[in-house]
């Protein structure tokens, strides 16, 4: 399913799937995304565990699968199991999560209340229970209202499968799903359904039909915009450039030709190895704003806007400000003249994504984005809000249109929902004077782990820093302020300006930020706009081995792998903001092969991820390189009988803070 394949945000968002590979476990399954696959394997498992904690990680995967699935109420309890066999915070706060996505909110707070007193810190829930409080205000509010202003319905055509993101298009609909009839034979396992297409409904006869042959392939399409003339298309595909890699999901245009659509072709701009989708066109078909995922943005996926130029070809994007773009995801724009509608999990909301409506003021800033509200917005994921039709002006006018959502009660994991919104008499206006200010809290946090005195043991959260020191600097100038004891400060912030922010407390590794107030909104109805940026400082372990993620050689090999680099430059840029410690690099093989062999290779291999830093501009003083062969594993286990598992748990690369 393409929205699902796109949008896995209470996790890392993942680039792509193995969809080849066999499956012998339910926790291999869930390792390569086949949630399908994995959910009956578990089942069996666990009735066949034979101690609390393979039960509780058993329990774990079976309920992470399920929430992939969409099937939160039994996720909910899977989850509870988990926590009561000992898998530790995290499955509560999954629980809590999908507590929120059924609208029990009542319980969701109080699940996330229990969280911060078991972790140390209130801090890390405040939004989730803030969001659940703003849902519950929310629905006794509607349920006062003598005349609703929206009326929603799910629409005739939804299947037991993904149905969403319906855009109108020659009096019919084109909608993204991954039901039976897509294209191709093959089996999506993270669904256990087919890859999704492109689909054509006439709404009043419920019939759907494939969209087109042409576009519509054995990889996932969806997601589509049209020109207001309805030649030109723009759409979202997802392959993989090879066999056996990665699928990246692409923005790809296609021109109308007779009663058909030419041969698809990507969008210059498109880079690999990150996802672009959910292109929404101006009127003119001259702008063009899409979701993705690039090192550059805010935090998750975020909204670029790109236009043509006097050629015709397509400039440079530009990433939309932070009075749209949050540390969360916004995805899912779609046009309606010059007002922008858009989900996001980042901002305030009521659960998952919901849906937010901005403009464009006079000064090229944009309005602050508007929370829909209910009945639009629910629990879970709200998304793709589009305006088909207005019925008249004024008080009692109309206007029908559609959303997704994947709220409870559907026919299958996403559905379509037609709405009618009647156009209400506004409140009184208020008549006191307006005064615009934009503040920026900045809050210091640490890490809160499992074991304190470990760096390499589990992350349960975040708690506030107090009596750091943040050095704030604008332009030429600069002055150093220390947090309070919420480990937090705040700034009224200026027009137009690139603040950059560091965050130093002895004993801790510093941290640097950085915020744009270019072009914040002046919002008439909420004059004060507040935005959050969190500078997280790590403490120092002197002396103890820490893990570098994602570091892997070739067979017999010692040269960095381009896959390699993006590990090697996070810590290259921590060297960098921290010009006075020095590090070890360490290389470990696992038990396989001569002790000899092993110890020349892991020397080459350490040495070689010193010349990269070294390459990167770090001071050759700075670093030292230590192959320890297969001296010092971290997974006990005989030679011959450790698992494939083991000996990758074995074979890593490591780095520690000298003395």
């Amino acid at each position: 399913m393409l929205r699902t394949f796109l949008i896995a945000f209470v996790l890392v968002l993942v680039a792509g799937c193995t969809y080849t590979a066999k499956i012998t476990d339910g926790a291999t399954a869930v390792d390569r995304k086949q949630y399908n696959v994995a959910v009956p394997m578990l089942e069996r498992e666990y009735k066949r565990a034979k101690s609390r904690g393979q039960q509780g990680e058993i329990a774990n995967n079976l309920a992470v699968s399920l929430r992939e699935l969409g099937r939160d109420e039994e996720a909910v309890e899977w989850f509870q199991t988990a926590y009561d066999n000992g898998v530790g915070p995290d499955a509560l706060r999954e629980k809590a999560a999908a507590l929120k996505r059924l609208e029990r909110y009542e319980e969701a707070i109080q699940t996330y209340t229990d969280l911060g007193f078991e972790i140390g810190s209130r801090y890390e829930f405040r939004k989730d229970i803030a969001g659940a409080e703003l849902a519950i205000k929310l629905k006794e509010r509607e349920a006062k209202q003598e005349r609703k202003e929206y009326e929603v319905n799910p629409v005739a055509f939804n299947s037991p499968q993904a149905d969403y993101a319906a855009v109108s298009f020659d009096n019919a609909l084109v909608f993204t799903s991954d039901r039976g009839a897509a294209t191709g034979d093959d089996t999506y396992n993270w669904t256990g359904r087919s890859f999704s297409d492109l689909f054509r409904a006439n709404p009043e006869a419920g019939s759907v039909e494939g969209f087109t042959a042409t576009l519509n392939t054995d990889d996932n399409e969806g997601t589509p915009a049209f020109s207001a003339d309805g030649n030109t298309m723009i759409f979202t595909r997802c392959s993989p450039p090879a066999k056996r890699t990665d699928a990246y999901c692409g923005l790809y245009v296609s021109e109308r030709v007779g009663d058909g659509w030419g041969v698809a072709e990507k969008l210059p701009f498109v880079t690999p190895e990150a996802n672009y989708m959910h292109p929404a066109l101006s009127p003119d078909g001259n702008t063009l704003i899409f979701s993705a995922n690039l090192v550059e943005g805010w935090g998750g996926y975020d909204l670029y806007k790109v236009t043509k130029g006097p050629d015709g070809a397509w400039g440079t994007p530009d990433l939309m400000n932070r009075a749209i773009n949050t540390a969360g995801n916004e995805q899912f724009p779609t046009l309606d003249g010059d007002t922008l509608y858009f989900s996001s999990d980042g901002l305030e909301g009521l659960g998952g994504l919901d849906i937010f409506r901005t403009w464009p003021l006079d000064d090229d800033r944009y309005n602050a984005p508007k929370n829909l509200g209910l009945p639009i917005n629910s629990g879970a994921d709200d998304f793709a809000y589009t305006i088909v039709r207005r019925n008249g002006t004024g008080i009692g006018s109309t206007t029908t249109g559609y959303f997704s959502s994947s709220r409870p009660g559907g026919s299958g994991s996403d559905d379509i929902y037609a709405y009618t919104k009647t156009q209400l008499p506004p409140p009184p206006p208020d008549t006191t004077p307006v005064a615009y200010r934009n503040v920026l809290d900045v809050t210091v946090v640490e890490k809160i782990r499992e074991d304190p005195s470990n760096p390499s043991s589990r992350v349960l959260g975040v708690r506030p820093v107090p009596n750091a020191t943040v050095i704030a600097q604008v332009g030429d100038q600069s002055r150093s302020v220390t947090t309070n004891e919420e480990g937090q400060l705040s700034l009224v912030l200026v027009d137009d300006q690139n603040y950059q922010f560091r965050a130093e407390r002895p004993d801790y590794l510093a941290a640097e930020g950085r915020f744009s107030s270019r072009n914040l909104p002046r919002d008439p109805d909420a004059p004060e706009q507040r935005y959050e940026l969190e500078l997280e400082i790590e403490k120092i372990f002197r002396n103890q081995e820490i893990v570098l993620q994602n570091i892997y050689y070739d067979y017999d090999e010692s040269f960095i792998r381009e896959d390699a680099q993006p590990t090697l430059n996070e810590l290259s840029n921590l060297l960098t903001r921290n010009p006075s410690i020095r590090i070890e690099l360490g290389s470990h093989t696992d038990c396989r092969g001569r002790d000899d062999y092993n110890e020349t290779l892991s020397q080459a291999r350490a040495q070689a991820a010193v010349d990269y830093l070294v390459q990167a501009g770090i001071g050759a003083d700075r670093l030292s390189a230590k192959g320890y062969g297969e001296t010092q594993p971290v997974a006990e286990c005989i030679c011959e009988r450790c698992t494939e598992e083991e000996h990758q748990r074995n074979r890593r690369t490591t780095f520690r803070i000298l003395e």
